[in-house]
């Protein structure tokens, strides 16, 4: 059983950053692929982005590109989600999730095993 824990989220003003960490306790993730996926109230959930467990492929949401980048550090266990340039419209509650298999990722929950409970991202002035 692998536990995610994600943090970093928090209250920014519109235009601000931040940057979210997704690591596990009991467990090294440098075999999963690793997705990003947020739900905004009243909205279902959806893929951001996601990196292989090598860390050579990646994908986002096409409508993030140049403001979300992913990125890991197998040696820290630890997956990021680096957001700049924020807005309302990217309020939501943000989860990380672990996959296993072949060097590659994707945008779709059913290819995720593990889930975090999620991190809260509000962005307001």
């Amino acid at each position: 059983q692998v536990q995610l824990v994600e943090s970093g989220g928090g209250l920014v003003q519109p235009g601000g950053s931040l940057r979210l960490s997704c690591t596990a306790s009991g467990s090294t993730l440098d075999s999963y692929a690793i997705g990003w996926f947020r739900q905004a109230p009243g909205k279902e959930r959806e893929g951001v982005s996601c990196i292989s467990s090598s860390g050579t492929i990646t994908w986002d949401k096409y409508s993030l590109k140049g403001r979300f980048t992913i990125s890991r550090d197998n040696a820290k266990n630890t997956i990021y989600l680096h957001m700049n340039e924020l807005s309302a419209e990217d309020t939501a509650v943000y989860y990380c999730a672990a996959g296993g298999g072949d060097d590659y990722c994707s945008g779709y929950e059913s290819d995720y095993k593990y889930w975090g409970q999620g991190t809260q991202v509000t962005v307001s002035s």
